[in-house]
């Protein structure tokens, strides 16, 4: 602000002081039982049970991590989440984009039905289409199998909407001088939509990719057999096998982390992005 030629300030420095320590208190709130996570999963079991505990390892050890790599399909878990996890998101960016493609350039009778449908099964509640979904599965003979979890999550209501808020906003000029020049509606959505939308991509594969790869109810339902889990799931093969083996949940805990934050920090720009973007709209 300025009055009178002189910059004031908007914030007293005692203020900023005040806003910039309860910002690092909730940094530390956040960030503490990652932490946590990660240095129990270099302690024993023993350490682990003994009373009262102690935040640092006593004897740091890598036994935890050594049980997964020799004594579990670790890979095959993680290959597992991986497939299920790049399929969704892969599917879900595309099948969102070209329907909010659809439903934000198109005009055709009853698109604000059909819009409005789709938004209305964001109302219902995951848990009451489990077993309607696992009788579908079954019947089509895909249970206790990786496509059990991939193709039921190949659309996303919300991407959808997501998708469509962002590309009624592009100017309908483009796309007509991008016809007159005889592009085609599907060379138009490739080289020009997607690039336009490119921070509400970047929100919705983060979220997509997060929901996927931390799902444990799916899992759960659709498949049976061990080494066909997903890394979320495995975490209950610690307890059933080698009676709650503490130091190990924690271990694959911090390893399933590692994906998730490579992820985040691909797509962070555009996530912030797409953020800042959503709330000038």
């Amino acid at each position: 602000m300025s009055v009178l030629g002189k910059k004031t300030s908007l914030y007293s420095p005692g203020l900023n002081l005040l806003i910039i320590a309860i910002l690092m208190v909730m940094v530390i709130v956040t960030v503490a039982p990652y932490i946590l996570m990660l240095l129990t999963s270099f302690r024993s079991n023993r350490e682990i049970a003994q009373f009262p505990s102690e935040v640092w390892p006593r004897v740091w050890t890598i036994d935890a991590y050594v049980r997964v790599f020799t004594r579990t399909p670790f890979w095959n878990w993680f290959l597992n989440s991986v497939i299920i996890t790049s399929s969704v998101t892969v599917g879900v960016l595309f099948t969102s984009s070209i329907a909010g493609f659809v439903f934000g350039k198109y005009h055709f009778r009853g698109k604000e039905l059909f819009f409005w449908l789709i938004l209305a099964t964001m109302m219902i509640p995951g848990h009451v289409t489990m077993i309607p979904g696992f009788l579908i599965v079954t019947k089509l003979g895909l249970y206790n199998k990786l496509a059990a979890l991939i193709i039921p999550a190949l659309t996303s209501a919300f991407g959808i909407f997501l998708c469509r808020q962002f590309i009624e906003d592009i100017p309908d000029s483009l796309c007509e001088a991008a016809k007159i020049d005889g592009a085609h509606d599907f060379y138009i959505y490739l080289n020009i939509i997607i690039h336009l939308i490119r921070p509400a991509l970047g929100s919705l594969a983060i979220f997509t990719f997060l929901a996927t790869w931390n799902d444990y109810t799916g899992p759960l339902i659709m498949l049976s057999e061990v080494k066909r889990m997903t890394l979320p799931l495995a975490l209950t093969y610690f307890n059933t096998q080698y009676v709650a083996d503490n130091s190990g949940i924690m271990a694959v805990s911090a390893l399933i982390m590692i994906p998730v934050t490579i992820v985040f920090l691909i797509f962070q720009k555009q996530f912030i992005k797409g953020i800042a973007m959503g709330g000038i709209k």
